[in-house]
């Protein structure tokens, strides 16, 4: 599987960095995520895999079933993009044979076992890290490497039987807005699972429902000399509102099925302040509580205001595990394919979404499989070969599943 390690080192060179600010009006949000569909569409076409880009990024393959028999079509998906938050591209990682310890990303920088605990864990495995100055993609480049590996496998091994298959590498993932026009009619499968979670073993088919919450405030500037019982100052408001929701539905002071607000962005003066809020929980009517409760608090201080806040509340994804709940059998599929390999699947709810959390609601039960990163979206960020390789080797299990159970 050496072949694996070399496409992800390349992928990681690609600046696919998202945009959450062209988002809503360009797609893809940014050039360099086009530049890397070109690249994998000839990849594909190399190994003699029909594949096209679209002009909204969407790489889209079909493989042919090589046996008479009736299967389901499936299908396998991993993003593009890279989070917004840090530089996109990679060009001098490293590779450690890890035999444990802190490691040494820069003269100022290190992964240390105090921070990160879990390390001791990965002695004997090779680590791809940065070098404390980008992001490392693995999130999810080696979704891609991962599923690239696979198709390789495939169509050198004619004798591996399988029914149709579908690969797509979407874009813009990170900004929530890369799946909103995927085409699940031209996809054509039964059902996929996106390559795209964290470390070895993770399986995963529940995900936060999720909304955005704008608030604007409107105070009243007046000299200070002369302000009382006649200045509203916006920012004492919000701080205001922000108290109203109280300090434990935090992000830090939550874990597993626990929902949160999360106060993203605020900035303002006495006359305008402007408040950006992410909405998350796994149950539907907590959810949509959640939602009325920023409403109702709205209604509160305008009525002991006089009108000054306006509230823009727009939902983002639902909870796939609605919709995978009637589609076990995908899921078992998965964590057999794991146990056959001696992988221990880590059956956990996301606290996040995926491409899935939208494409489940779209037609297409979408269940996320690991990928053997760790510490994503920032420096720390590293991924174990072997376990990448791993779950290359999941791809191609479940593929036989399916194959051998029908």
């Amino acid at each position: 599987m050496e072949n694996i390690t070399k496409r992800f080192l390349k992928y990681i060179t690609f600046d696919t960095k998202s945009d959450p600010d062209k988002g809503e009006v360009q797609k893809p949000s940014t050039e360099g995520q086009l530049v890397l569909a070109k690249e994998l569409k000839k990849e594909l076409e190399e190994l003699g895999i029909s594949a096209d880009v679209n002009k909204e990024g969407f790489v889209f393959a079909k493989i042919p079933a090589n046996t008479e028999k009736k299967l389901p079509k499936i299908g396998f998906i991993s993003h593009m993009d890279t989070s917004p938050e840090m530089y996109g591209k990679i060009d001098d990682p490293q590779i450690i044979n890890y035999e444990g310890g802190d490691i040494k990303l820069n003269e100022e920088k290190s992964i240390k076992v105090e921070d990160f605990p879990y390390l001791e864990k990965l002695k004997g495995t090779r680590l791809i890290t940065t070098r404390g100055k980008s992001l490392l993609g693995a999130d999810d480049k080696a979704g891609i490497a991962a599923i690239m590996n696979a198709v390789e496998y495939i169509v050198n091994n004619p004798d591996f039987k399988h029914g149709e298959i579908r690969i797509a590498f979407t874009p813009d993932e990170e900004i929530g807005t890369g799946c909103d026009s995927f085409d699940v009619k031209k996809f054509d499968a039964d059902f996929a699972y996106t390559v795209d979670g964290g470390i070895l073993g993770e399986l995963e088919y529940e995900s936060f429902n999720a909304a955005d919450a704008k608030i604007t405030i409107h105070g009243k500037s007046i000299h200070p000399g002369s302000a009382k019982n006649t200045m509203i100052n916006s920012i004492t408001v919000a701080n205001e509102f922000d108290r109203l929701l109280g300090y434990v539905r935090r992000p830090e002071h939550t874990e597993g099925y626990e929902g949160f607000f999360h106060l993203l962005k605020i900035q303002g003066d006495i006359e305008t302040t402007k408040m950006e809020y992410i909405i998350r929980d796994h149950d539907r009517e907590i959810f949509e509580r959640m939602k009325e409760e920023i409403k109702d608090n709205a209604d509160f201080l305008n009525k002991k205001y006089g009108n000054i806040i306006d509230v823009k509340i727009s939902d983002s994804y639902y909870n796939m595990g609605d919709v995978i709940k009637d589609h076990m059998d995908i899921v078992n599929y998965a964590k057999k394919a794991m146990e056959e390999l001696d992988i221990k699947p880590l059956v956990n709810p996301i606290r996040g979404g995926t491409d899935g959390s939208k494409l489940s609601f779209m037609g297409l039960p979408c269940p996320n499989i690991f990928t053997g990163g760790m510490n994503y979206h920032g420096i720390y960020e590293l991924i174990p070969i072997e376990h990448m390789e791993k779950a290359s080797q999941v791809v191609l299990r479940i593929i036989s599943l399916i194959e051998e159970s029908n």
